[in-house]
Parts: C-alpha cells; structure tokens; sequence
C-alpha cells in the first residue's frame, strides 16, 4: 500500500523472486540505498486504487514502466521490459517485517561498500541475465 493508502498491490501467495538492485536509478525512484523488489506473476498480482506511470530506460537500456500513487507520491510498483509476466513491487510498501528476505543483489558495481546482505545467494555486477 502506498503511504496514503489509496493504491494497493494486493499479491496472492509468496514472491517469485525477493532482491535488491543498486543501480542508481532505483536509488532515485525509491530514496534509498537499498532498494528492495519482489518479483510476482501478473496473475498473482491484483491493483487497487489510481496509479500514475513514468516510463523512462533502466539501466539496461531496457524500458520499465514505474506505477506510483499521484496523492502521495509513492513508488508501488513497476513493470519491467525485460520480464514481461512480472509484476515488481516494492517490499518496503507490504510493511511487513516476516516478508521474506532477499537472495540475490544486482547492479553491484553502484552498490554502497557499507551495504551488506547475509540473506543474498547470487550477485551480479549488474542485471539479471535476461528471461529466455
């Protein structure tokens, strides 16, 4: 839910995928160091509420359209180019402190050298290898 509370991502049973990505612009979109992303099946995935969309280029070079609450601002969720069944959705926005932890970290090569993660198995320098 956003801050305001009128756009919700409602997401049905666990995510695909939980990480964090240190590129800078999700820095930018979120405000912080160290973004958090959960990954869902668009099936999985039902939205409540207004959205407002930015489209811009990931640092992939590959499009991501990034849906966020035109009331109070907040980043919710995102769809990125590169995986087109996905849905991204902010951790931070399930307020959850049981929600699972993240397993793999991308976009390194931006990352802050305080930043640690026990809980991440796979790093990458930089994105994901694509879906095939």
């Amino acid at each position: 839910m956003c801050h305001c509370g009128q756009l919700k991502v409602i997401a049905s049973g666990e995510p695909e995928l939980v990480g964090v990505c240190h590129c800078r612009a999700c820095q930018r979109r979120t405000g912080s160091a160290v973004p958090t992303n959960a990954s869902y099946l668009r099936s999985a995935v039902r939205i409540e509420g207004k959205s407002k969309r930015y489209e811009r280029a990931a640092d992939s070079g590959r499009n991501i359209r990034c849906y966020f609450c035109p009331d109070c601002g907040s980043t919710l969720y995102w769809e990125p180019a590169i995986y087109p069944t996905i849905f991204g959705v902010a951790v931070g926005a399930f307020a959850d402190p049981d929600f699972p932890p993240p397993t793999f970290s991308i976009w390194e090569e931006a990352m802050h050298p305080w930043m640690d993660a026990p809980t991440v198995t796979a790093h990458y320098p930089q994105g994901r290898p694509a879906a095939t």
